[in-house]
């Protein structure tokens, strides 16, 4: 799925996790969206096993996904990743 994130059917019944752990996706993005900081979800909510880059994949996977369901991703600007996101 990407550099840290994974949907392997032998692990958590295939459901994304972040590569070498059992962390599922949708419990860091529930940290983010109840407005944890990411270096709190980083290194203290799960102790250093999951990088920062970790997270901003997850929210950017999710962002997309929400983005192609409801038809906005044709729409949307491509934005290269080296880009900031606020000029």
């Amino acid at each position: 799925m990407g550099q840290y994130i994974v949907a392997d059917p032998e692990i958590c019944h295939g459901k994304p996790t972040f590569k070498g752990t059992r962390i599922m996706v949708w419990q860091v993005l529930e940290d983010v969206a109840e407005g944890r900081s990411w270096d709190f979800i980083c290194n203290k909510r799960w102790d250093g096993r999951i990088p920062l880059g970790a997270i901003a994949e997850a929210v950017r996977l999710a962002q997309e996904a929400l983005l192609e369901r409801y038809g906005l991703a044709a729409r949307r600007p491509v934005r290269k990743r080296s880009e900031p996101a606020f000029a």
